[in-house]
């Protein structure tokens, strides 16, 4: 059965604002606007329409060993490590301010290079405008400890320093978001870095380092790279003078990251893939649920660590809870980006598509029922599908397992809270959840359960910036956001002080 999508095929929706011709991006390096050394470039292709829309000066190793040159001599010889507080949260309070003020210029560039709906992403702009709000308030109150229990002869500082030169790595489907779920974060505590975004969206990235440039941030404390994964980003992964990687991305890319960080036991944090469970008890609010279900499921078209692609419901009311479900996937719209309406946009890229078509072809030569959706959606131009809603689906499939990264969602019940458990649990990945129930103690007694980073209980997809976030198991190590976030990028030292004469110890040897 195919999705009753509105429109049957996409249609252009033409916006005035739209550029006229790829726009052409620099890299910055120690504060100044540089092409690639090799002068080699690379162009983007919007999933939404097919157009050309910026061209990249392409990074290689050479280039990424000025950038991180540039990051160490800010934090070794620079100011900013040691700046005040209250004068690096200046900056970047005002850099959130210039967030909002570029926010319909970002959000546009965002939705083109990414394919998700232009609503979509202008929202994300507060969101991460947010971020550096929140940073700027916790670089202020960031401190140490001290300690005068000690003995009568000592007492002690713990410092809490800057870890020093951090090498960030982010993905294309949420370009400045996460970007800024990690770099105000280090900024906060004094660190410097290099990023390199996706090769896919790169250009908010730097209209981020224009408005860093603009709110007064020191030359060499953030440099940004544009290039490929296995020349710039390994060696972004390699550099002996780099002293943390965080990166977000696959699980696979992932573990790549831990494995070059031995050479200099380098401080890595990542946050991972996902394949997370809405779990729906019998006394829940079905209503809710059901709303939640599909925004959990398809939002971003599915291209999200934090995806709801497994619904385990209580048998008693699954076929209720899937028919509502199922009613109001009927009316959501795929559609063209830059159309307001559109509450599904475009995929990334062709084998992006593949991928999940592949999964639903699979799903069904295994006998699973495709309750609505399948295959690419008819467009004379960009990558768009349908959504998917699998019922039937086995706990041991790999629908059930494997993270698609794409607007599926699969159905699957239980009948005792250890049965639902056992599901959530089975995953290899542990980023989040969600349960669904009246029942205060069934909430809390099963969320303690479930091995996952962040717990949703009766909502889906909220995130304060004061709460961290990140996963278990293979879904990351380490944490972003909240006071967490920022002490991610910091070292502890303790420093002694004694006083009132010190016995000699070759002397006391020798009695």
């Amino acid at each position: 059965m195919n999705f009753p999508i509105h429109p049957a095929s996409i249609s252009r929706f033409m916006r005035a604002d739209l550029p006229t011709r790829p726009h052409q991006y620099k890299m910055l390096v120690d504060g100044k606007w540089t092409p690639s050394l090799s002068g080699e470039t690379f162009t983007r292709q919007s999933p939404g329409n097919d157009m050309i829309v910026g061209e990249y000066a392409k990074a290689g190793a050479a280039d990424v060993d000025l950038a991180v040159t540039a990051a160490r001599k800010a934090f070794d010889a620079g100011s900013w490590a040691y700046m005040a507080a209250e004068d690096r949260a200046r900056i970047l309070t005002r850099t959130a301010e210039l967030i909002r003020q570029n926010a319909d210029r970002i959000a546009l560039l965002e939705a083109l290079e990414s394919g998700k709906v232009i609503s979509q992403a202008r929202a994300e702009m507060d969101w991460s405008a947010n971020l550096w709000d929140y940073c700027a308030a916790v670089a202020r109150t960031l401190h140490g400890d001290s300690h005068n229990n000690l003995g009568a002869n000592l007492i002690a500082n713990v410092m809490r320093e800057p870890i020093g030169v951090v090498s960030i790595i982010t993905p294309w489907n949420f370009p400045l978001l996460i970007i800024s779920q990690k770099l105000p974060f280090a900024l906060a505590a004094g660190c410097t870095a290099v990023v390199k975004p996706s090769e896919f969206t790169s250009a908010t990235t730097l209209i981020l380092g224009e408005l860093l440039l603009e709110a007064g941030l020191p030359a060499g404390v953030v440099n940004i790279v544009t290039g490929f994964g296995n020349t710039a980003g390994q060696r972004m992964l390699d550099h002996a003078a780099v002293d943390m990687i965080s990166f977000t991305g696959s699980t696979n890319v992932g573990k790549l990251a831990v494995r070059a960080s031995a050479g200099t036991l380098k401080k890595v944090s990542l946050e991972l893939g996902g394949k997370n469970a809405q779990v729906v008890f019998a006394d829940a609010n079905l209503e809710e649920a059901a709303d939640a279900i599909i925004e959990g499921a398809f939002k971003n078209a599915g291209e999200s660590c934090n995806c709801g692609a497994r619904l385990i419901v209580e048998r008693s009311v699954r076929d209720e809870l899937v028919e509502r479900v199922v009613e109001r996937a009927r009316q959501v719209q795929v559609g063209d980006p830059l159309d307001p309406a559109a509450q599904i946009g475009a995929i990334i890229n062709q084998a992006q598509l593949d991928k999940i078509v592949g999964f639903v072809d699979g799903a069904k030569r295994d006998g699973v029922e495709v309750l609505l959706g399948e295959g690419r959606v008819p467009s004379d131009a960009g990558l768009f599908v349908y959504p998917s809603i699998l019922m039937g689906v086995d706990r041991h499939m790999p629908v059930a397992n494997d993270e698609i990264f794409g607007p599926v969602l699969s159905v699957m019940t239980f009948e005792t809270a250890e049965e639902a458990l056992s599901i959530a649990n089975q995953s290899e990945y542990g980023l989040s959840a969600a349960v669904w129930t009246s029942d205060y103690e069934t909430a809390i007694t099963f969320s303690r359960r479930l091995q996952a980073g962040t717990i949703w209980v009766n909502t889906y997809s909220s995130g304060p910036a004061e709460l961290p976030f990140g996963g278990y198991k293979q879904s990351g190590i380490g944490r972003e956001n909240g006071r967490a976030g920022v002490e991610e990028f910091t070292e502890l030292k303790t420093v002694q002080f004694h006083f009132g004469g010190r016995q000699n110890w070759w002397a006391n040897g020798r009695r």
